[in-house]
């Protein structure tokens, strides 16, 4: 799957967008879980402003 997206994302607009990933908390646990998500370029700061 992995190499579907990345193959998929070179071409055209894809290279636009960069996947995020970040570590937080669950507020349940406690233990620490990733959230992945991809992120137009522009939008990258305001983003990671969170």
């Amino acid at each position: 799957m992995a190499k579907k997206t990345v193959a998929t994302l070179q071409k055209g607009e894809g290279r636009a967008y960069s996947k995020v990933i970040k570590m937080v908390k669950s507020p349940k646990t406690g233990a620490y879980i990733f959230e992945e998500e991809m992120v137009h370029n522009e939008n990258l700061k305001e983003y990671l402003a969170k």
